[in-house]
Order: C-alpha cells, then sequence, then structure tokens
C-alpha cells in the first residue's frame, strides 16, 4: 500500500464511467449518510483499487467489486483510508479481472461548517434559524461528500437521488428532477443523468427556497433560487443570465448542452460563485440586487459574475482542463469573457475600460519575485486552493485580450469555437488551445503564447528618442526594482500624435530601433509629437518613457488628447516604476495633478487607490509632509467632487453613480472637512428613515467611512450606530458595507474592537475578511490581534482560501524590514502548504514598501514640489 501514499495524481488502472450516488442528509444532526455504486473499467492487471475520499468513514462491510462477466463478489483483504493523502486504497487477495465492473462503498460523514464538500449554511426562517445542506467541490472537495475519482480528468456520468429530505423543503442538483416520492413528512428526490462531467462539478443543494423563473428561446429553464422572501432581489440576475446564455449560444456557435439551469444564492459561501454544472451557487451579494438597497456597483457585481459563472458552462464544463496546471483555461476564459457579455449587455457601462482593473491587479501580483506562471506545478491538491489568484484569473484573462487583440476578433471567435466543438466532453491541455488558434490564424500562436504562459512575470518596455530614432528595450519587471532574466515576444503597438497614425510589430528581441519618419510620414512635427506605446492597454506589459517622451504625455493628457485607456495605462505604468525606484516621487505626484479634470471612473478609481498607498507611504518617509501630501489629493479630487456633487442626478449614467461613492470616500479619507460634515448631516437623517433620498445606496460607503473618521474611544456614537445599521438589515450587501467601514477609525482601541466583532457569531464566517482593511494608525494592533487570535482564525478559516486574505490584508501594509522579520518569525512554524506561497507574498510586499520608503527619503526636491502641488487649485 506505501507506492501509493504521497503521490501528486491517482494511479491509472481503473477508470471510472458512471456514478450512481445516493444521499442522506440529516439537518438537525449535521450528518450524512451515502451509498456509491460506480461503474468501473479496470484497464491493467492489479490487487488494488485507489481512489480519493476524505473526513468519511467507510461503513464495515458495505464495500464490495463484482466483475460484469464474473458474478462472483469480490471483497477487499484490507482497507485503508490515508487522510494525509486523502485516499482511500482497497486492497484485493486476488487480481481484479480486466473489463468493466461495479465498486460498491457505504459511507458516513459530517455536514461541516468550513464552506467546502458537503456543508451545511444556516439562515432563519420565521425567526427560527434553520440548516440547509450545500456542496462545494472545486478544487478538490468532492472526496468529501462521496468517494471518487476527484480529478478533473476522470469525467463520468453522475445519476444522483436525494433520500429523506424534509418533504416542505427544495432539493436541487445539477439535472432535472425525474421523481418525487413523498412518505408523509419526508421525500425523496432522483434527477435525471447528468452527461459526462468532472466531479468538481457535481452538486447538491437541500434547503427552503423561493424562486423566480424565465426560459430561454430555446426552451432551457432558468431559475434563480433565494431565501424566502427575497424572490424579487433575482429578478435582475435572471434577466442577466437568460440573456448571456443566448449571447453565448452565438458567441461559441454551440447551445448550452443541459435542459435547466438553476442559480442559487447561499448565505454561507466562500467564493463569490461556482460554477456546478446546471446548478450555480453564489453568494448572496453576486447573486441579488434589490431596487432600493442595492448599489449600481452591486448590479454590475452582479453582471460580472453571473457572465462569469456561465461562460464555465462552456469553457470549464463541457471542457476541462486535463489538471490543475491548467486552471488559468477555465478562470481566464471565464474572467474575460464575463466582460464580452456584459459589455453586450450594458454598453454605456464602459466595461472594457474597467476591465484594466483586472490588468493592474495581475500586473501587481506578477510584478513579485514569489508570483508563478500561468502554467505552474501542482504536485498536490492541497496546493490548488492557492492558485485561485491574480495570476490565473486577471492575468489569464490579460493575456488573452492581449492576444484575441493580435490575431484580431473574428479570427480569434471561430477559433475558439472550433476549440469548443473539438474538445467538448472531454479535458484539454493550453497547448491544445494553442494548437487551434494557430490553425485558425496561420500565426505562430504556440511560440508567441509559451513565453506568457510558461515563465512568471512580464517584461517593462524602455522607449527614448535618439537622433530621429526610437529605441525599444525590454527587460523584466520587478516591483522591488531589481533586474529578471526573463524574455518575451511582444506585441509592440504605438501611435504618434493622433490615433490614426499608428504602427503594430513584435519586438522578439532584447532591443529594437524604429525610424520616426516611418512612422510620422509628413503629418506631424518628430521633435514635439506625443508617443504611446500600448495603446489602449491591450498588452501586458509595462512602458517606461525617457523625460522628454513622459513630459510630451503630460502635455497630452492635460489636454485630453488621449483615451481613458490610455490615461489609465500612462499613470498605472507610472506608479509602478516609482514603487520600484525606477522613477522619482516626485515625478509621480508631477504626473497625478496632471489629471486634475479627469472625469472617467476607471481612470479616477486607479489614482484613488494610488493616492491612499502614496499617503501611507509619506508618512512612513516623510510624516512632516503629510498634511501636504493630504492636501494635494483634496485639491485632486475637488474637481470631480464638485461636479457630481452629493445628489444623484436624474438619468445619470452608472459610472458616474460609482464615481460619486469613491471619490467622497476618499475625500473623507483623507480628513476634507466639509465632505465629513456633509456624510454626518445625511447619515443622522439615515439613522432616522433607512429610506431616506439622503443617502441612496451609493453614497452609503462614503457615509459610513466618514462618520468612522470621527470616531474615537471617548466619542463611539457613529461606531454604534453603524452596528445598529448592520444589526436591522437582511440584505447582504448592507452588512458589507458597513463591515468594510468599520475598522477605518484612527483610533486603535475603535479598530481592535471592529476587529473582534468580526470574529463574533454576529458575522459569518465568509464575511470577517471584508472587514480588515485598517487604517494606518490601526496596522500595528491588527498584527497584534492576527498574532493573539491566530490559533481561533486557523482553525475556523486554514482549510480554505480565506485564510490567505487575513495574511496578506494584516501583513502586506507594513513597511520596515524589521517588520518583515518579524512577521517572518512569527509564521516560522506557523505555515501550512495551502497559504505558503500567499505569505511569502505578503512578505516580499513588505520589504518592497521598506526599499520605497528609504528611496523617497532621499529625493531632494520632494518637500518643495509637494508644498506646491498642494496649493495649486
Amino acid at each position: 500500500m506505501e507506492q501509493f501514499k504521497g503521490q501528486p495524481r491517482l494511479p491509472k488502472f481503473a477508470v471510472p464511467k458512471r456514478y450512481d450516488i445516493r444521499l442522506k442528509p440529516d439537518l438537525s444532526a449535521c450528518k450524512f449518510a451515502g451509498f456509491v455504486s460506480i461503474d468501473l473499467d479496470i484497464v491493467a492487471n492489479t490487487k488494488f483499487i485507489v481512489l480519493n475520499a476524505a473526513e468519511l468513514s467507510v461503513t464495515n462491510g458495505s464495500v464490495s467489486f463484482t466483475n460484469q462477466g464474473f458474478s462472483k463478489v469480490l471483497r477487499p483483504s484490507n482497507i485503508d483510508l490515508v487522510e494525509n493523502d486523502e485516499i482511500l486504497v482497497l486492497e484485493f487477495a486476488e487480481t481484479l479481472p480486466i473489463g468493466i465492473g461495479v465498486l460498491t462503498i457505504g459511507f458516513e460523514g459530517t455536514l461541516n461548517d468550513k464552506m467546502k464538500g458537503f456543508y451545511r449554511s444556516t439562515y432563519e426562517h420565521d425567526g427560527e434559524k434553520k440548516n440547509m445542506a450545500v456542496t462545494q467541490f472545486e478544487p478538490a472537495d468532492a472526496r468529501r461528500c462521496f468517494p471518487c475519482w476527484d480529478e478533473p480528468a476522470c469525467k463520468a456520468t453522475f445519476k444522483i437521488t436525494i433520500l429523506d429530505v424534509p418533504s416542505e423543503l427544495v432539493a436541487l442538483s445539477n439535472m432535472p428532477i425525474i421523481e418525487e416520492k413523498v412518505d408523509g413528512h419526508l421525500k425523496t428526490v432522483s434527477y435525471q443523468e447528468s452527461p459526462i462531467m468532472s466531479t468538481y462539478l457535481v452538486a447538491v443543494v437541500v434547503g427552503l427556497f423561493d424562486y423566480v423563473e424565465d426560459q430561454t428561446s430555446d426552451g432551457v429553464k432558468v431559475r434563480v433560487y433565494c431565501q424566502v422572501g427575497k424572490a424579487n432581489q433575482g429578478k435582475f440576475a435572471l434577466g442577466v443570465a437568460v440573456r448571456t446564455l443566448e449571447l453565448y449560444k452565438n458567441y461559441f456557435a454551440l447551445a448550452y448542452t443541459l435542459p435547466k439551469l438553476d442559480m442559487v444564492a447561499i448565505p454561507d459561501f466562500a467564493y463569490g460563485a461556482m460554477e456546478n454544472y446546471g446548478l450555480v451557487t453564489y453568494r448572496e451579494t453576486a447573486l441579488l440586487y434589490d431596487d432600493q438597497h442595492s448599489a449600481a456597483s452591486n448590479k454590475q457585481r452582479v453582471t460580472t459574475v453571473v457572465a462569469h459563472e456561465l461562460a464555465h458552462q462552456w469553457f470549464g464544463n463541457l471542457v476541462t482542463m486535463e489538471w490543475w496546471t491548467h486552471l488559468w483555461l477555465n478562470e481566464g476564459f471565464a474572467t474575460w469573457v464575463s466582460y464580452l457579455a456584459t459589455d453586450s449587455l450594458f454598453p454605456e457601462w464602459n466595461i472594457w475600460t474597467q476591465f484594466l482593473d483586472e490588468l493592474t491587479e495581475g500586473l501587481k501580483l506578477d510584478g513579485l519575485a514569489e508570483s508563478h506562471p500561468i502554467e505552474v506545478e501542482i504536485n498536490h491538491a492541497a496546493e490548488t486552493n492557492e492558485i485561485f489568484d491574480a495570476i490565473s484569473y486577471r492575468k489569464g484573462a490579460s493575456v488573452i485580450r492581449m492576444l484575441q487583440s493580435y490575431l484580431g476578433a473574428e479570427c480569434f471567435q471561430r477559433s475558439l469555437a472550433s476549440y469548443i466543438k473539438k474538445y467538448a466532453c472531454s479535458n484539454a491541455k493550453t497547448e491544445d488551445l494553442w494548437a487551434v488558434l494557430e490553425e485558425g490564424s496561420g500565426e505562430p500562436v504556440k511560440k508567441l503564447m509559451n513565453l506568457w504562459t510558461k515563465q512568471k512575470g512580464y517584461p517593462v518596455v524602455s522607449v527614448k528618442v535618439k537622433e530621429n530614432k526610437l529605441v525599444f528595450e525590454q527587460s523584466q519587471f520587478l516591483s522591488s526594482g531589481s533586474h529578471g532574466d526573463g524574455r518575451w515576444i511582444i506585441p509592440i503597438t504605438l501611435c504618434c500624435g493622433a490615433y490614426d497614425v499608428c504602427k503594430n510589430f513584435l519586438l522578439q528581441t532584447k532591443s529594437e530601433t524604429l525610424d520616426i519618419k516611418e512612422v510620422l510620414g509628413d503629418k506631424t512635427d518628430a521633435t514635439s509629437a506625443w508617443i504611446k506605446l500600448n495603446v489602449d492597454q491591450t498588452g501586458f506589459y509595462r512602458v517606461k518613457y525617457d523625460e522628454d517622451l513622459a513630459a510630451r504625455l503630460r502635455y497630452a493628457i492635460e489636454n485630453k488628447f488621449l483615451s481613458a485607456t490610455d490615461r489609465f495605462g500612462i499613470l498605472d505604468d507610472s506608479f509602478a516604476l516609482c514603487m520600484a525606484r525606477q522613477q522619482s516621487l516626485c515625478t509621480l505626484l508631477t504626473l497625478m495633478g496632471a489629471y486634475r479634470e479627469e472625469s472617467e471612473y476607471t481612470v479616477l478609481s486607479n489614482l484613488i487607490g494610488m493616492s491612499h498607498k502614496v499617503a501611507t507611504i509619506a508618512a512612513d518617509a516623510t510624516p512632516e509632509l503629510l498634511d501636504y501630501v493630504k492636501q494635494f489629493f483634496i485639491s485632486l479630487f475637488q474637481y470631480s467632487a464638485e461636479k457630481l456633487g452629493w445628489e444623484p442626478k436624474q438619468g445619470e449614467n452608472h459610472l458616474d453613480a460609482m464615481l460619486r461613492g469613491e471619490i467622497l470616500t476618499a475625500l473623507a479619507v483623507f480628513g476634507h472637512e466639509l465632505t465629513l460634515n456633509e456624510a454626518n448631516r445625511r447619515f443622522l437623517a439615515f439613522l432616522d428613515d433607512r429610506n431616506t433620498p439622503l443617502l441612496p445606496p451609493d453614497l452609503r460607503k462614503a457615509a459610513y467611512v466618514a462618520v468612522m473618521q470621527r470616531v474615537t474611544s471617548s466619542n463611539r456614537l457613529g461606531y454604534e450606530s453603524l452596528l445598529r445599521v448592520y444589526r436591522e438589515t437582511d440584505l447582504s450587501q448592507e452588512k458589507t458595507r458597513v463591515l468594510s467601514s468599520l475598522a477605518s477609525s484612527p483610533d486603535p482601541k475603535i479598530i481592535l474592537e471592529a476587529l473582534n466583532f468580526l470574529l463574533s457569531s454576529e458575522v459569518r464566517s465568509q464575511d470577517a475578511v471584508l472587514g480588515l482593511a485598517v487604517s494606518r494608525e490601526g496596522r500595528e494592533i491588527a498584527w497584534t490581534w492576527l498574532k493573539d487570535n491566530w490559533e481561533h482564525i486557523f482553525k475556523t478559516w486554514g482549510s480554505g482560501y480565506l485564510i490567505t486574505r487575513f495574511v496578506s490584508a494584516i501583513v502586506s501594509p507594513f513597511t520596515s524590514f524589521e517588520k518583515a522579520r518579524e512577521i517572518e518569525e512569527f509564521f516560522a512554524s506557523r505555515t501550512k502548504p495551502s497559504m505558503a506561497r500567499n505569505l511569502r507574498q505578503s512578505i516580499e510586499r513588505v520589504s518592497i514598501n521598506a526599499n520605497w520608503v528609504l528611496s523617497v527619503q532621499k529625493e531632494e526636491h520632494l518637500a518643495n514640489t509637494v508644498k506646491e502641488l498642494a496649493q495649486m487649485n
């Protein structure tokens, strides 16, 4: 038996073809029993059957194997459940006959509270607390519900029956119900057999629900299930789902393959959502939309998440990655396609401009030495949780966008449809996709893309003017400022002086030179024309301009010559170069000053995020300048704040509604008195009347943060009032707004109280991580709190991916080498494989911050620059 331990994958001598699963959940005792019959093809001589099982007990005498050609029932001579490897090893006295046989296993397990496997979620009905039973199997937790070959390549069909559930409850699975037998207060529900699929997509939900229903033009029944009384909040997502299924049918040239699609809001849910085939599960905040109390950002979140999960019904469920190394094929594609769908449904949202947020998050993580390639070696299923990150999702989506932009939209779409047709009901690897795209386009896709998916990191392209020539040079960008040795084939796009004067080429070597005249023709003066690389930010790389070119671009920004995506890119690259100490903070602040009249949501949202980070670095490097820095940022955002005002305009667009809240939140955090006073006035009106027009949903987060700015241990009223709002609402989005504001007080005692509240029974464990964004004044107290409560935190969240959020949120904001060492020492004996990579990334961020602080302290002209900028209006 030893030969099977410590292996990354299961042995291949038995291949599952069909599962017949019977599950009997007991919602009051929080247990379940089950029985599975698996049709197996024994393809090689063996005395062993090895499959996955974890946290299950196998019922004595229930295990047997029968070969179709022999009437003899074989029982194992030895049964070993290896918890470390999550495998069940069955040893038989004789060699098993080659061919098809049936393996049967009886088992029992616990409906756990860890939001993985077969687990329990709680809800209230008529004032009484109740349990529902829910599954979450991705990446590797189907084995916690029934013994199985829990690897994506082991596809099979599934026949599921749920036994003895209370007859008033709804019991759902991937397929439609074929029979419901009621026996007194209990019922047994059987479902149609599924098409071939991977174990991580199997799903079961048992609870009390209302639903709303619609259908697509070709008769697919679509339902949104939510808690009793909340059915109306499912209508928006229902409309999005029906339209998105139609859209994907046309885009992928293949209709959705199941007869029904159910989407269910689950009160306790670790991820945002899960794409189970035909039964998609969601956090409430990602599926429900309330006309009265949801914000514009909530509406957008519901749309993109629904579009992402439905994209998986093709990319992931129909065509599945062969192993977790290729997870990005699922997640990168679903992320990219969700923007395609959202843009088609709501063109006025400018969602492709907002896609730049995905790009930036990918670039941020991938600028770390502790990043990983898109195609990452996974040697044990336990490592998989950590790669559900910005590399698989956001860098994945960004390189797909880069490739689509290079090949052209039509060619790309045709090739994708061929890929789905070719690998439907099967598994694929990254190179399979490249081969299809190469065939469809005639371009060397594999050679180009392997450099982007098989090595970590990305390039920065430096560009300078030298004797009427443009000189380009690539090197690996690292946020630490050190030089990596990566090389890429880079699709360079550039515009000179106007968007119709452009040039595209592949930078395949370290450097390349272009004659400016060749690009410009006679159209523009070569000495003054602005030159922008990476037009519309379609490439996954950064650009560093020489001083002359940077000044021309600053002029182009001030005079509104550039598109929003290009304005975003210039600023984002400059910020990254400043952090990597390849550009001074003076240069960055002067560039930020050029955005004083910026009005585009995505650009301003990024500018706001940057300003918070710069303020933290300035506070640690040059505390005497902090007030000037804050004053500069207040003056930077006031133009937009005054233009937008506090009152939503009749018929204003979605983006202005989102921007107003973000701008006012920023002004509150930087201590703008007028904003703080107005926010407090409106908040008091809201406390008297939750439906007051003075505080619509889009403004609430800003008001909550503003209220917390003035809360201290001797002036607690605002904090107590926010807790009251939290306790009185049953809308998850409202609870989220409150939680994410509580720790923004500058008073460490209040911050400690807010952090302790996150660990109380009043906060669902899925939501605790939403309250970890503490103010700069709270960093130390938050770190002490994390250490003091580590055992409890690890016990509660340590088995899933949420533990990494605790670590990164509290560790990453520090800015000293001493702190980095202290953090390392604390975790030396407390880390687990599932959080090791994230911890290393967080400590690396602290070192990057520390170097940045040292570099800012050495800047000679900083004081003068900051004071000048603060006085400009």
